[in-house]
């Protein structure tokens, strides 16, 4: 899934690709994609592309006061094509093209464009046609960016102390308390924070937050110092070939060499190393022990 990282530099790489281009038409053959009606998809077209942003883990392309925002879920993604096909594609349940957005001849002879697409069966990206971003229920109920300079370590503090008792993992990846990190980023800081994904939010001792918020910041920030730069599609390899934990279940960890342990979940799983995060020992996978009863 990408997270903040990676849809910071999707923003970016977009940015350079479509600042100042006009959308000649945006095409949406998977149509239960889109979540808006009005304005209509139409509304896009023959505006010029102002600026491309984020909102957490969305990504925004705004386009004379319309803003066609993009939620690319567990498994969507964003494809610059040099050129789009001429003909208008067509709805197809085998098909993983979601929205096609074609862009103005620049004087080569070819309509380059966006393909957005989703793999696998889960059909949950999600499209929003808006004039205002805060018009998008997700945006609007969005936590802090954990990047700006407004998000403290007491900012941070203030946050855990209200989670109380919720476990550091699940208060890290929700949205509406801070926005931007999900699953694999939420592993990622707890590892360099040394810290079990189970531990008490609110149990936090003050050299425990500045250890936690430093990684944080730290995993964050050179994730998208990594990414700066690479075109959307170098970006999926960039965050896998630099994850410590997430995805690693049975390989050695890369600071102790002690075995990467899973806990899985009805629809997801994390991934964490027993010596460096919970004192040796192995927590319960919730799913065997149901299992197993």
């Amino acid at each position: 899934m990408p997270e903040l990282p990676e849809v910071e530099a999707l923003a970016l790489d977009l940015g350079g690709r479509l600042d100042g281009r006009a959308i000649v038409t945006v095409h949406v053959p998977q149509f239960s994609a889109l979540k808006t009606y009005r304005p209509p998809i139409s509304a896009l077209e023959g505006t010029l592309v102002d600026r491309v942003g984020r909102f957490g883990k969305f990504l925004d392309i705004e386009a004379s006061g319309t803003h066609l925002v993009l939620h690319l879920a567990r498994a969507g993604w964003v494809r610059w094509r040099d050129e789009v096909p001429a003909i208008p594609p067509k709805p197809s349940p085998k098909s993983t093209l979601a929205l096609r957005i074609v862009l103005d001849d620049d004087g080569s002879g070819t309509s380059p464009g966006l393909d957005v697409t989703e793999a696998g069966t889960r059909k949950s990206l999600a499209a929003y046609v808006v004039r205002d971003p805060m018009d998008v229920p997700g945006i609007a109920s969005l936590g802090p960016d954990p990047l700006t300079d407004d998000f403290t370590e007491e900012a941070l503090g203030e946050i855990l102390q209200r989670e109380g008792r919720k476990q550091l993992k699940g208060v890290l990846r929700h949205q509406g308390t801070i926005a931007g990190i999900g699953n694999a980023y939420s592993d990622e800081i707890l590892h360099a924070a040394r810290m079990s994904p189970f531990k008490p939010a609110g149990t936090l001792e003050p050299e425990e937050l500045t250890t936690l918020y430093a990684a944080l910041r730290s995993t964050l920030g050179a994730a998208v110092d990594r990414s700066r730069g690479l075109a959307a599609s170098e970006l999926k390899g960039e965050k896998k070939s630099n994850l410590a934990v997430h995805g690693r279940t049975g390989q050695a960890c890369p600071v102790c060499g002690d075995t990467v342990r899973e806990v899985s979940f009805a629809d997801s799983s994390l991934q964490y190393c027993p010596t460096c995060q919970t004192g040796g020992k192995p927590l319960a996978d919730r799913r065997m022990s149901r299992l197993l009863k």
